[in-house]
């Protein structure tokens, strides 16, 4: 296995400064020691870290890294196709991507596809890759052969990171987590004890969908009301949307985080748009991406209360402890929507938290039949 200080060093050996993206759990380790080193920047998704690197390139006419998990890879590809490519402004950009679902090894469900076809992927593209070995001496090579090639044809080139690539390393930094007592599972074991037996539940992507599962088990309160978004970070306030819109007899919760909200940010403006006065917009704010290794996101330096309202929600109510939660929680549902429930919290989870044991079609089949009893 790779130390993330030897990639870094080699990096460094190229001349390369400047590091960002978008954290990925194969990635955290070396994702982790590069933020620690004071070289990274988290973007707010994968296509604008590429952007991003693309303003760096023009600016210093260096060549920047970024790093991604193959699941967001989709929201690269524009501006891999229209922006950096040979035929267009030709921008070099090493690009390492964690390969989730890689054939022959396990994972879950919404990282199969895009492990099976990462590979295709990038020779439609048209992309120089090779798979980061975890010898030294051949990742010399490799990075001396990707160098070569970018610096050649002006144009990107993939590193794809199997997993297990990376020795561990913990993530130093401090996201100012520390200042909320409330965590994330003691919010939502509130919550799913609030909601009442018509409401709808769309949850977002990690470690949330995972304990909200595991909460409705605890409490014997069934599955059938919640929609997990287990993949497609970011999108979950749309699905909600979409059911709001036609289901405008029950109020419909999405329950959403920092950095899934940051990454598709313009879902507000459209939220705000439709006004759905069923809609209740609950985010947790822990001010990390705690799931791919506590890097934090820019969720404690902005004002999403704001930002709603100035995107058309009607309001929104912000709490930090579960005494305030409790007491606003009855105000936000009796408000109408579109509306937003910002709580704060602290990150961490318990070791043995567990995945859900439903398939993702097993999920939408029990969501759909709930959906269909007006």
């Amino acid at each position: 296995m790779l130390k993330p200080a030897f990639l870094y060093e080699q990096l460094e050996k190229q001349d390369v400064e400047f590091m960002l993206g978008v954290p990925d759990s194969l990635l955290k380790h070396f994702g982790s020691y590069a933020f620690d080193k004071g070289n990274t920047l988290i973007a707010a998704n994968e296509g604008g870290a590429l952007a991003i690197a693309s303003g760096y390139h023009l600016a210093t006419g260096k060549i920047p890294l970024i790093y991604l998990q193959n699941s967001g890879f989709g929201n690269i590809v524009n501006p891999l196709t229209s922006l950096t490519d040979e035929e267009v402004y030709s921008i070099p950009a090493l690009i390492m991507v964690g390969w989730r679902g890689k054939p022959g090894t396990n994972d879950e469900p919404q990282h199969i596809k895009p492990g099976k076809t990462q590979e295709e992927q990038l020779k439609a593209l048209g992309l120089p890759y090779s798979i980061l070995s975890s010898d030294k001496q051949q990742v010399e090579k490799q990075l001396g052969t990707a160098f070569d090639t970018m610096r050649k044809k002006s144009s990107p080139y993939v590193l794809l990171v199997p997993p297990d690539t990376f020795e561990n390393y913990a993530f130093q930094g401090d996201s100012n987590t520390h200042l909320y007592s409330l965590k994330r599972e003691e919010a939502l074991e509130q919550l799913v004890q609030k909601f009442g037996e018509e409401d709808v539940i769309v949850s977002t992507t990690g470690k949330t969908s995972r304990e909200l599962f595991e909460l409705r088990e605890k409490h014997g309160l069934g599955h059938h009301r919640d929609f997990l978004t287990v993949g497609s970070m970011g999108h979950a306030s749309q699905i909600a949307l979409g059911i709001a819109l036609e289901k405008n007899n029950r109020r419909v919760f999405c329950i959403d985080g920092d950095g899934a909200m940051i990454m598709h940010m313009g879902a507000l403006a459209i939220i705000g748009e439709q006004q759905p006065s069923n809609y209740y917009h609950i985010l947790i704010n822990n001010g990390a991406h705690e799931s791919v290794g506590g890097q934090p996101t820019a969720g404690f330096h902005i004002d999403f209360g704001k930002i709603a309202e100035g995107c058309g929600y009607k309001q929104s109510f912000r709490v930090s402890d579960l005494s305030s939660l409790n007491n606003k929680f009855d105000e936000f549902v009796n408000a109408e929507g579109p509306v937003l429930l910002e709580i704060m919290t602290n990150t961490g989870a318990r070791s043995d938290l567990g995945r859900p044991t439903l398939s993702p079609t097993e999920n939408k089949e029990n969501f759909m039949q709930f959906l269909s009893e007006d």
